[in-house]
């Protein structure tokens, strides 16, 4: 079974949102993608960051809610997680492993953060993990671009060594077409 992970698409991160690289762009291209993943029976699961102990993300906050142009459907889970790697003391792995998932497909924000700490932590625990290239963003940082920070990811990804899991970095027209 596979699993598409939506990490951190919270209004707190996208104020404004042109704050990250192609928000909108992103924000339809995860529904696509949700979409067909709800479509063929896989599960569609949404990380939400709680800062609470950083004052930051407090759950029932404005900051905390999801983006209002994700679509979402009762059968989605919805995971907390309180550090950038979504598996660092959460029920995700336990989620995972109920649902017999091995495939992980991950998006979300931000780039170098959370979705790199989520995909490096998703290796360690054996999955095979496709990255959607596109499916990801963040801001710039104060020596690069967000476009260039993106980039950048997505080539160390796909450049990563692994032994029996890998991870794969594709367009989501590409992964649509499958």
């Amino acid at each position: 079974m596979k699993a598409l992970l939506i990490i951190d698409m919270q209004l707190g991160s996208f104020r404004p949102y042109s704050l990250r690289h192609d928000t909108m762009g992103v924000i339809g291209r995860i529904n696509e993608l949700s979409q067909r993943f709800r479509d063929n029976g896989d599960l569609v699961i949404f990380i939400q960051h709680d800062g609470s102990k950083e004052n930051a993300f407090v759950p029932g906050t404005p900051d905390w809610a999801i983006l209002p142009e994700l679509i979402r459907q009762p059968a989605d889970t919805t995971i907390t997680k309180t550090a950038n790697d979504a598996f660092y003391r959460t029920v995700l792995h336990d989620t995972l492993q109920q649902h017999n998932v091995t495939e992980l497909y991950i998006t979300g924000c931000a780039t170098d953060f959370c979705v790199d700490s989520t995909i490096k932590s998703a290796l360690s625990k054996d999955y095979n993990i496709t990255v959607v290239a596109n499916g990801h963003t963040t801001a710039n940082r104060p020596q690069i671009t967000a476009e260039q920070v993106i980039n950048h990811y997505n080539w160390l990804w796909d450049d990563m060594t692994a032994t029996k899991y890998k991870i794969i970095v594709q367009d989501t027209s590409d992964i649509l077409k499958t």
